[in-house]
């Protein structure tokens, strides 16, 4: 689907609304994340499927501005860069490139590693924050880690423990492992769990510049406050997605 300057104008005209907006941005989202290369074969940066200031108080506006815009977008740019030496590799998505790190070239490989899963890491985190967020998991998420943790409340306590122990920058995850089990598990840097052949449910960024503006070194109460945006429909997708892989 192409969203074009008439529909966008078509939108915004005929509600004058915010929440036209919001359905433009939604909009763009999809085909964004439906394909982020573009015609060039280059990858792009998709955009916040929300303003930046939609999630506080829990997470402000100018640590998503700068968590997007330039983070993000700096991975982009030295993705591109080392895949342009290796003008066959850009057919490849960049998940099958991290699946398959070891066959990258020496030269690019530790690029790849790095910036490479900063673009996957990020992607899926955006996606799986929305305003007014949170509450308690419905579906099949909500049926998976009951089978695996014995509750919610067990299963958040895991994870947030797995956020604060993770020495330095990285991530903390919900995977769905080769066995088909959901476990908890974190990773340096921006390593994915991709790379392990594992696939990733949902992560949080433990990265200081993804909570240091509003926080300081106060992890904790970081990691408490992101569950009131979690998009629990987004992260049932992606387990749907992970068990047909």
């Amino acid at each position: 689907m192409t969203l074009n300057r008439r529909k966008v104008l078509f939108l915004l005209g005929a509600t004058g609304s915010a929440v036209a907006l919001e359905t433009c941005r939604s909009l763009v989202w999809t085909d964004v994340a439906a394909a982020q290369t573009s015609t060039s074969g280059k990858i792009t940066l998709p955009p916040l499927p929300y303003d930046y200031k939609a999630l506080e108080p829990h997470i402000d506006a100018r640590t998503m501005r700068f968590h997007h815009d330039n983070h993000h977008a700096t991975y982009v740019k030295n993705l591109n860069a080392a895949l342009a030496k290796y003008p066959n590799l850009q057919s490849k998505s960049v998940e099958q490139l991290l699946r398959e790190i070891q066959s990258v070239p020496e030269d690019i490989r530790t690029t790849v590693r790095n910036n490479g899963g900063g673009h996957e890491n990020h992607s899926m985190f955006w996606r799986i924050m929305k305003p007014k967020g949170g509450g308690e998991p419905t579906g099949a998420i909500a049926s998976a880690i009951k089978a695996d943790f014995g509750s919610f409340a067990t299963f958040k306590q895991q994870f947030n423990e797995a956020g604060s122990k993770r020495f330095g920058s990285g991530w903390v995850w919900l995977i769905r492992n080769p066995a088909g089990k959901l476990q908890i598990t974190s990773t340096p840097n921006q390593d994915s769990p991709l790379m392990e052949g594992n696939y990733p449910i949902m992560g949080n960024d433990v990265w200081e510049h993804a909570y240091y503006l509003k926080y300081q070194n106060r992890r904790a109460e970081y990691l408490t406050a992101w569950w009131n945006v979690i998009n629990w429909d987004e992260v049932n997708r992606r387990l749907a997605q992970a068990t047909k892989a």
